[in-house]
């Protein structure tokens, strides 16, 4: 596997950290996490209250000040889709076993039912999962990307920032 694409911004004992699926196109060119024109990655973490302060993809090493980790379970490449990436759930439950976050946010379906195929389970739905990861309590979010933008519905809700909320009031 060649170089991360963008490297880990993980420390020891965060509240959560925020694992997507591979960095978009934009985030690869630009060198930050979520930095998609459309992406609302940054607007969610802070309306949901989970960080105090608004936040861009430039300020992304400074979400370690806030108990927040990111990460991606593609580390190797970028691309604007989900189809035949290399994911690499055994390095993602790793970093999650040495660093011990209380949780591990998949910032979308895709992800997050790659860790549960990983674990033998079946495709989770969006919010709080009843298994953990590593020791690590679990949450599927909708992915932030604009292109998941203007559905009628994300699993029952109306806006995907009810469920980044949710996380939100878990995370204190």
């Amino acid at each position: 596997m060649g170089a991360p694409v963008l490297p880990d911004l993980l420390a020891p004992g965060l509240r959560a950290v925020f694992c997507g699926t591979a960095p978009g196109l934009a985030s690869a060119a630009r060198g930050h996490y979520y930095a998609g024109p459309g992406n609302r990655f940054w607007t969610f973490l802070h309306d949901a209250g989970i960080v105090p302060e608004p936040l861009g993809p430039e300020d992304d090493a400074r979400v370690l000040a806030h108990g927040i980790g990111l990460t991606d379970l593609v580390k190797s490449m970028a691309q604007s889709h989900d189809r035949g990436l290399p994911y690499d759930v055994p390095a993602l439950a790793a970093k999650v076993a040495a660093h011990r976050p209380a949780w591990i946010a998949f910032t979308s379906k895709e992800a997050g039912t790659q860790a549960a195929r990983w674990l033998g389970r079946p495709r989770p739905g969006l919010g709080a999962q009843d298994w953990t990861f590593e020791n690590a309590r679990v949450f599927v979010l909708p992915s932030p990307s604009g292109r998941n933008q203007g559905r009628a519905a994300y699993d029952g809700r109306t806006t995907r920032l009810e469920w980044w909320s949710e996380l939100g009031r878990l995370l204190g």
